[in-house]
């Protein structure tokens, strides 16, 4: 029996995890769960699952939270309720989903109370990757990514010396858009860029999909995760998402994974570590899959993805920097604020702002994450008359 703790139980991770515990009950027991402000979903989690301990946004949630179940629950809320969640002295793994830099803190929290980390927020990574890796190797604390390219790439390298790879290359969708002709690209709106072809995810998720800043953070992510060095990190399109990663080794071989586009598959993968459970997942048929194509990114088309290598070579203030920038601008867009092209636009500014070198604590990725907020809100009111909300 393996005991949980899940933070952002409600978002699309969440859900699909804990319809793997309730798929396997002998496996899995829920011990705590953190939301934000969906109090209704949690709820009903609160009634099925039966954890100890729960964790919402703010005061006025839990009050109401409070009057909707009936069940004896210890209801928490803030930040610190995340973190009391995150370090449950019952739990052993906590499966990271919360969404942004909001993750961060109970994240770091986890680690150093030494538990096994499912780790589904990349923010935690590109905002304080070298902090959070120096505690987990001091904490002996094992971190399982979630994500299915960082799954993919994890499972290649079972058992694989670091010294043997090459490179490594993520997939990517390329959201919506890639075939779109650019100058369409000014009129997309919040509808539209929320269609994506493959994958069922979060809003901010799937923005950045369709942007490919997602597929920026998560080269930001891998460089912590397998301590690679920005030029063995590749990107190349794949829209079918069959193959969600790949790994060239240094006698020129390449093991990929591959596999449905299901987020229940590196979830599953995760939580029974080192094991693997039966799934009710589709399973792929070779023959009848067709053709897959791959193509280099077109930077025109995308340009998140190189402004994310830029701030890795900047160093980890910048990446900090971009991803508070990009939570901004992706805000901004999902309120219809400014156009869907605004929103590399607004990271450029802020990156252009942002300090270079390392961090040394969480408190001081917090800061530049407070810093970087402010200046993209600036951006925001700055950008919003040259690059408007289409109006139709």
């Amino acid at each position: 029996m393996r005991h949980l703790t899940i933070l952002g139980s409600t978002g699309s991770i969440g859900v699909n995890a804990l319809r793997i515990v309730e798929s396997h009950p002998d496996r899995f027991r829920v011990e705590a769960l953190a939301a934000w402000t969906n109090i209704v979903k949690l709820a009903e989690q609160i009634e099925m699952f039966r954890p100890k301990v729960v964790c919402v946004a703010d005061k006025q949630r839990a009050v109401d939270l409070r009057s909707m179940v009936k069940r004896r629950v210890k209801i928490l809320h803030g930040a610190q309720g995340a973190i009391e969640c995150s370090t449950h002295d019952k739990s052993e793994m906590v499966l990271s989903a919360m969404v942004g830099a909001a993750g961060l803190a109970p994240t770091m929290a986890a680690v150093k109370s030494g538990k096994t980390l499912a780790l589904a927020n990349k923010e935690t990574l590109v905002t304080a990757g070298e902090v959070v890796m120096r505690e987990a190797r001091a904490a002996k604390v094992k971190i399982i990514p979630v994500d299915s390219e960082h799954s993919a790439l994890f499972q290649a390298l079972r058992g694989e010396k670091m010294n043997s790879v090459q490179r490594i290359i993520l997939t990517a969708s390329a959201g919506p858009f890639i075939n779109t002709p650019l100058a369409k690209l000014q009129k997309v709106t919040v509808e539209q860029a929320l269609r994506h072809p493959n994958w069922s995810m979060g809003r901010k998720i799937t923005i950045d999909s369709a942007t490919m800043m997602n597929k920026g953070l998560e080269v930001i992510e891998a460089r912590w995760l397998f301590n690679l060095p920005p030029e063995k990190i590749e990107v190349v399109a794949h829209p079918q998402s069959i193959i969600h990663s790949m790994v060239e080794f240094i006698d020129s071989s390449i093991i990929a994974q591959m596999g449905l586009p299901d987020m229940r598959a590196p979830i599953a993968f995760a939580l029974n570590y080192p094991s693997r459970q039966t799934t009710d997942i589709p399973r792929l048929d070779i023959a009848a899959m067709g053709t897959m194509t791959f193509m280099a990114p077109d930077a025109k088309r995308f340009p998140s993805l190189p402004l994310a290598y830029e701030a890795l070579r900047m160093g980890p203030r910048a990446t900090a920097a971009l991803n508070a920038a990009n939570e901004v601008a992706v805000e901004a867009f999902l309120a219809k604020q400014i156009g869907f092209t605004a929103i590399p636009v607004i990271c450029q500014k802020v990156l252009a702002k942002s300090e270079t070198g390392a961090l040394a604590t969480v408190a001081e990725a917090l800061a530049m994450d407070r810093t970087a907020r402010a200046y993209a809100k600036e951006a925001v009111e700055q950008v919003a008359r040259s690059f408007p909300y289409p109006s139709y």
